[in-house]
C-alpha cells in the first residue's frame, strides 16, 4: 500500500498566523513555491494561503500585503489527509475537492505536502491525468 507519507514532499515551511502577506510572498519567493501553510503559535495548521490570494484578495483590492496577515486571508478550515491514508484516497479528495495541493497530517502535525508534481512523481501517468481532468475540468 502507497500511503500520503510515502508521495508527500517533507519538510514543509510554515508561515505564521501573525506574519505579513510581505513576507509571505517574499518567503514563496525563496523557495520558489506557490504555497504556504499557515502555522498559528500552537505550531498546528491554520490554512493554506496562495500567491493567488494574495494577488486576487489583497493586491487586486488595492489592500497593502504589508498590513494584512496571512490568518486574515486564510478563511475556513483546509482539507487535510492522514500520513497513513492510502493514496486512493488522497486522489479522491483532491479530485473530489478540486484541491491542488494537500497538507499531511500525521499526529495533529503538519509533516509534509501533496502537490500535482508529487503526484506526477509517484503515480502512473493514467491516475495523473484523470487527476488533472478532474481538477481542471470547469
Amino acid at each position: 500500500m502507497t500511503t500520503a507519507r510515502d508521495i508527500m514532499h517533507s519538510g514543509a515551511e510554515c508561515i505564521g498566523e501573525h506574519q505579513t502577506l510581505q513576507q509571505a510572498a517574499e518567503r514563496m519567493r525563496d523557495l520558489d513555491v506557490g504555497a504556504l501553510p499557515i502555522c498559528g503559535d500552537d505550531d498546528r495548521l491554520h490554512g493554506i494561503i496562495t500567491d493567488r490570494d494574495i494577488v486576487t484578495k489583497c493586491v487586486a483590492n488595492g489592500v497593502d500585503p504589508r498590513t494584512v496577515s496571512a490568518s486574515q486571508l486564510a478563511l475556513g478550515k483546509p482539507f487535510t489527509i492522514d500520513s497513513t491514508a492510502d493514496v486512493s484516497d488522497v486522489l479522491h479528495l483532491m479530485e473530489g475537492r478540486k484541491i491542488r495541493r494537500l497538507p499531511v497530517i500525521d499526529n495533529h502535525r503538519l509533516v509534509g505536502m501533496i502537490s500535482e508534481a508529487d503526484l506526477a512523481r509517484h503515480l502512473p501517468e493514467q491516475s495523473v491525468g484523470q487527476f488533472v481532468e478532474a481538477v481542471c475540468a470547469s
